[in-house]
């Protein structure tokens, strides 16, 4: 969810510059460790942030987790300083960028060359995701309906799955929405939704037969097809969407689509500049990706239990509403989360944090227009923001972890279905 940098380096990025090195676009740019201490020091993190454009990889955590923050050379400086004139503590992270992201390049290659691997257990492209859904749908016609949703600005189909042994026509069974990859950079997000598939269609275990039968599931793997590509091909941090509107900025493209819903639309937690990451529009649902999100969730919200929208990264689950106040259903939504948390934790790596789960205006920062808060607006019961780990390597999240990542946000996901379908069938007897 985090926002990048655009001065000085806005107008390459908004024409889709780019120079002789792929990643060259980044020279001079820095990451640094910042240690928070309390509430106050997240508070100037945030503003400095707004200020400064700067690039949160991953929000911290007061006493616990650092935050991560890439900063331009040209306002590095002034960066330091007011870390250092409010006495919080900082270390250089990343001195060469550049040469970070080619070193993850050339992973990547030895990673797709060393043995054929499911389109799951790699960083796929667009193409190999519609390539996949379309693959499952065909061999599944019983229990898999492919649904092209649309086009993306770019003209990309925006295809999702509806699993379903019963073909969406039994209410009486909750359905479990989730999606992904609503900002392009968060690659890590996407097999994970591609898993979600796989285990209940090619490797059902008799152990979750039940989230087969007894619930009905709608997948969307990538929200943002348009800026994923372009993260692929030119600017590898590009998080935005890919529309232009030259009415309000000639030179500027995309928007923040994770602030692009019609809640408390341009209001907290954005940018009014046109080419800042966390620009949410001229007009709420101007993009043609957000619509189709919001579309899926109106025509099934009578039977949509939890809502999951997949981000990277912090090892946090989060819910709304990002303007700080709580859901009515506030206590219920903690535990689910802290239940789909727990579970996660209980399998995680060594050197993995542990999932934080709260208020998202609590735990990190205030925001609006939100995939989140807008499902809970419309009437999801749960509806979650879920941020993977990074394992401190910001949005490159080594290939040797995506297994892993899968593997226990799968399980996180199973537990928080068999929850809310108990939550589900409460509010049926009450109807």
């Amino acid at each position: 969810m985090a926002a990048m940098k655009i001065f000085p380096i806005v107008i390459a990025l908004c024409l889709g510059v780019v120079s002789a090195g792929k990643h060259d676009i980044y020279s001079g740019y820095t990451t640094h460790k910042v240690s928070l201490r309390d509430r106050s020091d997240q508070d100037i993190l945030h503003d400095l942030e707004l200020k400064l454009d700067l690039d949160v990889w991953q929000h911290g955590f007061p006493g616990d987790v650092d935050s991560i923050v890439m900063v331009s050379p040209q306002n590095k400086d002034e960066f330091l300083n007011q870390l250092d004139k409010n006495e919080i503590p900082h270390s250089v992270d990343i001195e060469d960028i550049p040469k970070e992201f080619e070193e993850f390049d050339a992973k990547m290659d030895l990673w797709r060359r060393s043995r054929q691997r499911k389109v799951f257990e790699n960083y796929p492209r667009h193409g190999e995701v519609n390539d996949y859904l379309e693959s499952i749908a065909e061999a599944y016609p019983d229990l898999v309906t492919l649904v092209d949703a649309g086009l993306s600005f770019e003209n990309r189909t925006i295809k999702y799955v509806k699993i379903s042994t019963t073909n969406f026509t039994d209410s009486s069974k909750p359905i479990y929405f989730l999606d992904a990859t609503i900002h392009a950079r968060e690659w890590v997000t996407t097999p994970v939704a591609l898993f979600s598939i796989y285990r209940l269609v090619e490797n059902l275990r008799d152990e979750d037969r039940d989230l087969r039968e007894g619930i009905d599931w709608i997948v969307l793997p990538v929200v943002n097809p348009d800026g994923f590509e372009y993260t692929h091909t030119n600017t590898r941090l590009w998080r935005r969407t890919r529309s232009y509107y030259p009415q309000v900025n000639t030179t500027c493209y995309g928007v923040d689509a994770n602030r692009n819903f019609d809640v408390s639309f341009n209001t907290l937690g954005v940018s009014s500049n046109p080419c800042s990451d966390t620009y949410p529009s001229h007009a709420a649902f101007s993009e043609p990706e957000t619509r189709i999100v919001r579309d899926i969730m109106l025509e099934y919200v009578d039977r949509i239990q939890i809502y999951l929208n997949i981000h990277s990264h912090g090892y946090y689950i989060l819910y709304g509403y990002g303007n700080l106040t709580l859901p009515a259903n506030s206590a219920q939504l903690y535990h689910v989360g802290a239940t789909m948390g727990a579970k996660i934790d209980s399998l995680k790596l060594p050197e993995a944090g542990f999932y934080r789960v709260g208020n998202s205006g609590m735990v990190l920062y205030s925001t609006s227009g939100s995939a989140q808060d807008y499902g809970q607006a419309v009437g999801i019961p749960f509806s979650y923001t879920l941020e993977l780990p990074g394992y401190g390597r910001g949005f490159q999240v080594p290939p040797e972890y995506i297994d892993q990542i899968n593997f226990e946000t799968w399980e996180g996901i199973a537990v928080s279905a068999r929850l809310s379908r108990l939550y589900y069938n409460d509010r049926k007897k009450n109807v």
